[in-house]
């Protein structure tokens, strides 16, 4: 009960900013991010957009990888309308695709440009039973496994770019509270919503999802200590805001559950906070593995604490990335 009227009231935490506190106001403390670059996956709207026009502003160097490169180029141009010596580049991205992954992986290296900052943030609530064209379950192939890839492909890069700037690199997945939600075994639902539609539960789909992300922080943070690389990656929770997340289905239905709920959605500025404080601010410097809302360190669930379950996730991972098999893989693991 305390937790929400803080919530409700905005109350503000160790980092001295809370649930009310903006990306823009977050940010204001942040070094000079002109010699940054960052990539921003979902940046064609809602929190991304949000965080990309936020980092913008204060200098960064922003890709945006995008399915819909319109979208993208339409958030570019309102940037640059408003701060004219951002430097944009819109790619193309379907993180539902594996191959689309590694084709944007390939094309950015050719850039040769450096990177000091990979925000996923792309998120896809599927209402109905879909599934990838590598054979996986929609949610859990947007949300989280496209990510895994992508994060994979640069982390050679971003790890080149630490070392040669000094400036250490940030890895930001953006995950949900929604991950609570979720108990069982991950592998085991995940094979069983891939090969049957029936079993298929759309909000525990997308709780597994973000679930994955959680876990995937935390098994990359022990990764890169163990390289002693000077790269962190941490979780956020954004807080409850009405995104595109439910453009699969608006009505009466979805607009009555958001009335109920409004005293308690964030605004777009607001739910982009957290993403910008942990990207950006001085504080975090070396603070990595942990899940962050409000601003402010939080606790995850039981299961996405579980440091075994983080190693077992990553090795399904591998295998569903390296082609080895989604049948093989839920069998071996």
């Amino acid at each position: 009960m305390l937790e929400t009227v803080k919530y409700l009231i905005g109350s503000t935490g160790p980092s001295g900013f809370g649930s009310k506190s903006t990306a823009d106001q977050v940010t204001d403390q942040c070094p000079d991010l002109r010699f940054i670059t960052a990539i921003i996956t979902g940046a064609t709207s809602g929190i991304g957009a949000e965080t990309a026009k936020v980092l913008g502003k204060r200098g960064a160097r922003l890709v945006l990888p995008a399915r819909n490169l319109k979208a993208a180029e339409d958030t570019k141009a309102r940037i640059v309308s408003e701060f004219p010596e951002s430097e944009i580049i819109v790619m193309s991205l379907d993180l539902s695709s594996l191959n689309s992954v590694r084709k944007f992986a390939f094309e950015f290296e050719s850039l040769n440009l450096p990177l000091n900052l990979l925000i996923n943030n792309a998120g896809k609530f599927s209402y109905n039973h879909s599934i990838s064209e590598d054979g996986i379950e929609m949610s859990f192939a947007t949300n989280y496994l496209g990510h895994f890839l992508l994060t994979k492909l640069l982390l050679s890069n971003m790890i080149r770019t630490a070392k040669t700037t000094g400036v250490q690199g940030r890895i930001v997945n953006v995950s949900s509270n929604i991950h609570s939600w979720f108990s069982g075994d991950l592998i085991t639902y995940l094979g069983l919503i891939t090969k049957n539609k029936c079993e298929y539960d759309s909000t525990r789909a997308y709780a597994l999802s973000k679930l994955a992300n959680v876990l995937h922080t935390k098994e990359l943070s022990y990764r890169l200590e163990v390289m002693n690389a000077n790269v962190t990656v941490n979780c956020v929770h954004p807080g409850i805001v009405r995104t595109r997340l439910t453009r699969d289905r608006e009505g009466f239905i979805t607009d009555l559950v958001f009335f109920l709920a409004s005293k308690f959605l964030k605004s777009i500025p607001q739910a982009a906070a957290t993403t910008c404080y942990v990207a950006t601010h001085p504080r975090l410097v070396n603070v990595t593995g942990k899940y962050f809302s409000d601003c402010n360190e939080a606790s995850t669930s039981k299961l996405g604490s579980n440091s075994n379950e983080a190693a077992r996730i990553w090795t399904a991972s591998e295998n569903m990335v390296n082609f080895q098999g989604i049948k093989d893989t839920f069998c071996s693991i």
